[in-house]
């Protein structure tokens, strides 16, 4: 039977209790104070705690360990000194159930205010069902559990330092499947942990990286290198790359076999970014180098074409590139040009993203043509030439916008500040280019001027030294340029004009321009020469007035033109004032300018040279009575559309009241390039023959009587015929015969009934011949006619009219049935400044070339149509036959309608 006892479970009389309470007697004496001994002085801590928690007893060890007297541990309660109670409800709850508690970890309560962790073993001392108390072993393990603790702590503090690193770390097998990643790396990668262990080291490298990596690792688990150091690139899980320095190691067993490698991957993505900035910036800096150096070698502009498209392209990265630039009218032009289709630059030329007045353009860079705003036609032409990414850079130099460049990709491109920096350069440097070599080609072009001009140029400075002298010089003046240059200005200056001198230089300081300056030279031979001098300050690159050039010109001839032009208006102006008629003459904005006296006869007062405006009269009027406003009197028409007008009569009122009707004949006045400088009117007086057209007009009157008799005794002597010929064919011919003189009859009518001799109104003239033509047709035929409001010359009346009469009869017989009622459309319109007939109907129509020779209507037509200058046209769906003729006052004048401009 186990046994185990302390000095304490000492009954009565020597006896002791066995583990199960059980009795048994030790009747040693010496024995019972070993056991005294061996609870007092034994190496261990023990004590003894009742039911309640009280300690019962507790030997040196412990109150050593704790730093107690007895008096102050024992009799207290346990609880006291422990630091976590729950820690002690739990023992005490267990001993209480009877369970044993082995090296249970707590801690005490020392009297120096420490803590001490502890082991606790214990059991229960009990008397059947009586708890007696329990009995403690407790030992001091405070350094195990602070070396437990720093371990724990530094264990914690490797686990937090791996997984917060500020670098991809993972540990990998043999065969390179990840074992372990920290958050970093995941973070790097765009993955979770749980996506990444378990994979290959080689899944997320990218593909052209991959195989070196894969031979170093395999050396490195053969244990021929311990570790190796190499940059590749990694592929995300979003697809973007990243670069990255991997250094790997390898982890031993004891055996110094491979267990694992630990891989650290620093992420070098900027650096990367920085170093293929620096490279590109320094390719762009070469690019931007050779360009400019080019360009000093330049001459014209296609030397720097091929230059500017290698900068451009070896700059931005772009698989094309062109060059345009604007032409005299503002539109842009493909200059040069690199892998762009003839389809494409037809299809774009011209197209600018800025107007040639925009102020600082700046580059358009489109990264995705297929989301940016174009016209959908622009949109298309870049599709089919596959341009997916297009930047727009404007060459400009001083302000100007001289062209743009243009810089194409195959695929989107995200443009940096930096690009567009160095397109703005590659733009600067060849819009200098541009206007250096225009500079340099106006010098040369200047010289070339100067030296071959047929004008004398002249330089000198301000003290009048003569500093040029071109070959004009040489032939006005006579002398050569190496008798002149270095001497004064006064050796061609005569005598009385040398004070001239002194005052031009003097505005020449002033830095005026001395414009047209007309004096006297002397020649080398003493002649003298008549010049018109254009003196101008010359100024050096500060802009100071450094000298003066002089252009002189010989103006002999010119003098002696305009004695004769003064000569020739005094001879207009008296063969003007010796014209019976009024005629005045005014500038180009209608200012009266000139009148002779037959003008201030006519309009009954004296007209204000410079103040009175398009005509002398006082008032004007329409022959019809109404107002007629000066602005709108034939002359301001004449010189408002510059061109005769002719045929328009007028009345004007005098100051008296008196009217005078008469005919005006405005001309504009042209220079010798064409421009309108003013103009000229004669103002006939009509009055005798207003009188003589009103008795001509009772003659016209009588005479429209007995013809409109003639024409119907004619008519229905032919109509009579018809009835009583037995001949169908004779019949037919004489009602068509009756028919076209009742036509004539018609038009004779409207031609006597209109009060203007001349002309005759369209729409009357069309309704008579229509109104004429209806009772000779069947029932079951409408004839609508219509004419817009337009005067006709009497010439065309009558073959008008019979073309309208035959046209119309054609329509009857070939257009309609006899049964369904068909409808006729007639009309004369103005069409600019022709007049056109027209005669619809709802048939099938014909070809004109096939019935021509079968059909003597046609014929007829086609004879009267030239007679008028016209032309006979047929169209089919619908049937129409056209008449397009232009025979009407407006063709060589104004066009007159009741009585108007």
């Amino acid at each position: 039977m186990k046994q185990f006892f302390f000095p304490d479970d000492l009954g009565e009389a020597g006896s002791l209790l066995d583990e199960r309470g059980c009795e048994f007697q030790v009747s040693d004496p010496v024995l019972t104070n070993e056991f005294e001994d061996f609870f007092e002085n034994a190496a261990l801590a023990l004590h003894l705690v009742g039911k309640d928690g009280t300690i019962l007893r507790a030997n040196r060890a412990e109150l050593e360990m704790l730093g107690y007297r007895a008096e102050e541990y024992v009799g207290r309660n346990i609880r006291e000194f422990h630091a976590d109670s729950g820690a002690i409800e739990d023992i005490l709850n267990r001993l209480a159930r009877r369970e044993q508690v082995q090296h249970y970890r707590a801690r005490l309560r020392a009297k120096n205010g420490s803590i001490r962790w502890v082991e606790i073993t214990s059991n229960v001392r009990a008397a059947g069902d009586r708890f007696l108390n329990t009995r403690c072993i407790t030992i001091d393990v405070t350094e195990k559990a602070k070396a437990q603790e720093l371990v724990l702590e530094q264990e914690q503090r490797l686990a937090i330092t791996y997984e917060n690193a500020g670098t991809g770390i993972v540990e990998a097998d043999a065969e390179g499947q990840l074992l372990r990643v920290n958050s970093h790396l995941c973070k790097l990668l765009g993955y979770t942990p749980e996506e990444l262990i378990g994979r290959s080291i080689f899944d997320c490298t990218f593909p052209a990286d991959a195989e070196a990596d894969r031979e170093k690792y395999r050396r490195q688990v053969a244990g021929e290198i311990d570790s190796y150091t190499m940059e590749k690139r990694f592929v995300c899980k979003n697809g973007s790359i990243v670069w990255a320095v991997v250094n790997s190691s390898s982890v031993h067993d004891g055996n110094g076999q491979f267990r694992y490698a630990v891989r650290v991957q620093h992420d070098i993505s900027e650096r990367k970014r920085i170093e293929a900035a620096l490279a590109e910036r320094a390719e762009q800096q070469a690019a931007i180098h050779q360009f400019t150096e080019m360009l000093q070698h330049a001459r014209t502009r296609e030397d720097m074409y091929e230059p500017a498209l290698d900068a451009i392209q070896r700059a931005l990265q772009c698989q094309r590139a062109s060059i345009l630039l604007l032409d005299n009218n503002g539109h842009m032009k493909f200059e040069a040009w690199r892998g762009l289709s003839d389809t494409y630059r037809l299809a774009v030329e011209g197209h600018s993203p800025w107007s040639t007045e925009s102020q600082n353009p700046q580059p358009i860079c489109v990264g995705d043509t297929e989301k940016a705003d174009f016209p959908e036609q622009l949109k298309q032409a870049i599709r089919a030439e596959r341009i997916r990414a297009v930047c727009f850079v404007p060459i400009m130099e001083g302000g100007r916008l001289l062209g743009k460049f243009m810089a194409y990709f195959d695929q989107p491109q995200n443009y940096s500040e930096e690009q567009i920096e160095v397109a703005r350069n590659i733009a600067r440097q060849l819009g200098f280019g541009i206007e250096r070599i225009k500079g340099e080609n106006a010098a040369q072009r200047l010289a070339a001027i100067v030296e071959s001009s047929h004008d004398a140029i002249v330089s000198k400075d301000l003290n009048g030294i003569i500093l040029t002298w071109n070959r004009g010089a040489e032939r006005l003046f006579g002398y050569s340029a190496s008798e002149v240059v270095g001497k004064p200005i006064t050796i061609i200056i005569p005598q009385d004009r040398l004070p001239e001198e002194p005052l031009i230089l003097g505005r020449i300081r002033n830095g005026e321009l001395v414009d047209h300056f007309e004096t006297i030279r002397r020649r080398k031979d003493g002649s003298l020469v008549d010049i018109s001098l254009t003196i101008s300050p010359v100024r050096d690159a500060t802009g100071r007035i450094v000298g003066a050039s002089k252009i002189a010109r010989d103006i002999t001839e010119q003098k002696i033109a305009e004695a004769e032009v003064r000569d020739s208006q005094r001879h207009l102006q008296d063969l003007l004032a010796a014209i019976p008629a009024a005629i005045y003459t005014t500038d180009q904005h209608g200012k009266i300018t000139y009148f002779n006296e037959a003008a201030v006869h006519l309009a009954g007062r004296t007209p204000e040279i410079g103040s009175d405006q398009w005509c002398v009269t006082w008032k004007l009027y329409w022959p019809d009575g109404t107002p007629l406003p000066h602005d709108e009197c034939p002359m301001a028409v004449s010189l408002r559309e510059g061109r005769p007008v002719r045929g328009v009569e007028a009345i004007a009122e005098r100051p008296d009241g008196t009217r005078i009707p008469f005919i005006p004949y405005p001309t504009p006045m042209r220079d010798a390039a064409g421009k309108i400088i003013g103009g000229i009117n004669m103002l006939v007086d009509v009055s005798e023959r207003k009188q003589a057209e009103t008795q001509q007009r009772v003659l016209l009157n009588e005479l429209n009587h007995r013809v409109k008799n003639n024409m119907m005794m004619l008519k229905s002597l032919l109509s009579v015929a018809a009835r009583e010929s037995q001949n169908s064919e004779a019949r037919k011919t004489l009602e068509e015969a009756s028919k076209r003189v009742a036509t004539m009859a018609a038009a004779q009518r409207v031609l006597y009934d209109t009060p203007d001799a001349s002309n005759f109104s369209a729409p009357l003239f069309l309704e008579a011949i229509c109104d004429t033509a209806k009772p000779m047709f069947p029932a079951n035929i409408q004839l609508v006619c219509s004419a817009d409001p337009i005067q006709l010359p009497n010439d065309i009346a009558m073959p008008l009219a019979l073309i309208i009469n035959e046209l119309l009869i054609n329509a009857v017989k070939h257009g309609s049935t006899a049964t369904a009622s068909a409808t006729i459309r007639v009309g004369i319109r103005q069409n600019g400044r022709k007049q056109v007939l027209t005669v619809e109907d709802e048939g099938p129509g014909f070809d004109l070339g096939a019935v021509r020779h079968s059909s003597s209507g046609l014929r007829l037509v086609e004879g009267l149509a030239g007679q008028i200058r016209g032309t006979l046209e047929v169209a089919r769906d619908p049937s129409r036959c056209v008449v397009i003729f232009s025979q009407a006052p407006g063709e060589n004048g104004i066009e007159v309608k009741n009585g108007n401009i």
